[in-house]
């Protein structure tokens, strides 16, 4: 039985190239990056290559960027980062209720514990923010706006620059989550405006255990991870070099892909997956907005149709998809970010996300909506 690998939001296989490049790490120049002997000499040289490689795909300076365990450290470090330098300016933070968990759990925790008001975008029913309400939401003492560039579970894409530029108006900082962003629509962190940035090396085909937070020069930004000294006393701890290694080469190629126009590429397959499915079946619904969006990404609901036993029964047939974010896989709740949109429960309960890579073809696509369409009837007639 084949496989159908179509959840790349969650993670993506890691590319040849990038175990090539890593290895060595392991091998050959498997020395302490912080000693300043010979062992030490070449894996250093190495991660300041990797560094200027990840900085490059955000339009970024590679001093600004350091590297973190991934995307989950990055935004912990971010929101408490800024909380803690500008705690004598206030202790507000404004956010999104559709936030990657990484966002919103820190969020609770400064509450609880550090002191901090947490304010919560609502979305409309296409996970849209208002800017009228963001504007509304800021207040003299707000001193942390974080909003994701792209919705992991919609794949919706947000005016970063737009909320970038009121928040600034305001005197608060500018947060942005783009690790499910990252390498499949062009990142500038010039153009988006933003203060701090995060991503993630394992979205992008490199390896996991390994991501970055760009701080713009002059931020204030206080680091909680302590120790040795490395990354400039941003994040301290004895580098993951060959993880930054990887980092570096899988940065390379996916600024290679976008040249290469691989994102309308992906885009073309995602429509050719919807129009297929809703061709062929009744009470499907698209979940987010259907114009701003990622290029890999649909999530789609199937009326009368439980979403566990969908993926469940697909997978059997060799095909992975998702429910929704992996990171609450094992959650029986329904998903923070549909909730967030106003779904009644009989879509809520129906909603399947497919994420796109470098692994499927139109082949694979075509093989997928067969495959659904058949599940879909079969489930809609145990419960007929």
């Amino acid at each position: 039985m084949s496989r159908i690998y179509m959840d790349h939001n969650a993670t993506t296989p890691v590319d040849p190239a990038v175990l090539r490049a890593m290895w060595p790490l392991y091998e050959e120049s498997w020395g302490n990056p912080s000693s300043i002997h010979w062992a030490g000499r070449e894996p250093a040289g190495k991660i300041d290559d990797a560094r200027a490689a990840v900085a490059s795909l955000i339009g970024a300076k590679p001093r600004d960027l350091f590297f973190t365990s991934g995307g989950t450290e990055a935004d912990n470090t971010a929101l408490m980062g800024v909380l803690l330098a500008r705690k004598d300016a206030g202790r507000h933070i404004v956010t999104s209720a559709i936030e990657h968990k990484a966002i919103l759990d820190m969020a609770t925790y400064l509450e609880d514990l550090h002191g901090a008001e947490v304010t919560r975008l609502s979305v409309d029913g296409q996970g849209r923010h208002d800017l009228d309400e963001l504007r509304a939401a800021l207040r003299d003492d707000t001193v942390l706006v974080s909003v994701m560039l792209a919705n992991n579970e919609l794949g919706n894409l947000n005016d970063i620059a737009a909320i970038a530029a009121i928040a600034h108006e305001r005197g608060a900082l500018v947060h942005c989550d783009a690790v499910n962003a990252l390498g499949k629509v062009p990142i500038d962190v010039a153009a988006l405006g933003v203060d701090l940035l995060s991503i993630s090396a394992h979205k992008i085909c490199g390896p996991k255990g390994c991501g970055a937070l760009w701080v713009k020069r002059k931020t204030p930004f206080e680091p909680y991870i302590r120790g040795g000294g490395q990354e400039r006393g941003r994040r301290c701890g004895t580098y993951n070099a060959a993880g930054i290694v990887g980092f570096g080469k899988a940065a390379e190629l996916a600024a290679e892909r976008l040249a290469s126009g691989w994102e309308d590429e992906v885009a073309a397959l995602r429509d050719r997956l919807e129009a297929g499915i809703r061709e062929r079946l009744d009470g499907v619904r698209v979940n987010g907005d259907p114009e701003h969006r990622l290029p890999n990404t649909t999530n789609l609901s199937f009326l009368h149709v439980d979403g566990e036993a969908l993926v469940l029964n697909l997978d059997l047939r060799g095909i992975a998809i998702s429910t929704g974010s992996a990171c609450t896989s094992g959650s029986l709740d329904p998903s923070h970010v549909l909730v967030g949109l106003g779904l009644t429960d009989e879509w809520l309960a129906a909603a399947i996300r497919f994420s796109l890579g470098t692994s499927n073809d139109a082949a694979q696509i075509d093989q997928v909506v067969d495959a659904v369409v058949e599940e879909v009837e079969k489930l809609r007639a145990l419960t007929a």
